[in-house]
């Protein structure tokens, strides 16, 4: 998967180095290869996962690793990137129950995990 940063070479935009970034990306593609059956956790799960990317729906006030990465102080990044955080979590319990119900791909649901899992970890470390 070509990575958007990829996209110009000579992008100043602070998501682009994160690693977390990246990582998130790989995120979302994993959850949607899983092809999740149920037509409300696959929207959850992918909510969610494009939620740790980047803004929520305009409806809500949520802000996630895109934007804490274009934030000035050390507490308004920790706020954003905590609820990145919530977001993975919440992602990868959808992919992890569609497993459970057999309405999903195991093998990139696995993924889907193990990518949710190292994005959670990035996020706390950006946390300290």
């Amino acid at each position: 998967m070509q990575h958007p940063h990829n996209l110009s070479s000579s992008s100043v935009l602070p998501h682009h180095r994160l690693v977390v970034y990246r990582k998130a990306l790989e995120l979302l593609a994993a959850v949607r290869a899983a092809q999740i059956a149920d037509a409300k956790l696959r929207d959850e799960a992918l909510r969610a996962a494009k939620g740790v990317c980047l803004n929520g729906p305009s409806t809500t006030p949520r802000r996630r690793i895109a934007e804490g990465s274009g934030r000035v102080s050390r507490a308004d990044k920790a706020r954003v990137y905590a609820i990145a955080r919530g977001e993975c979590v919440e992602c990868v319990a959808a992919v992890e129950i569609a497993v459970a119900a057999g309405d999903a791909l195991e093998a990139p649901a696995r993924i889907a995990v193990q990518c949710g899992t190292e994005v959670y970890l990035m996020l706390g470390a950006l946390l300290r």
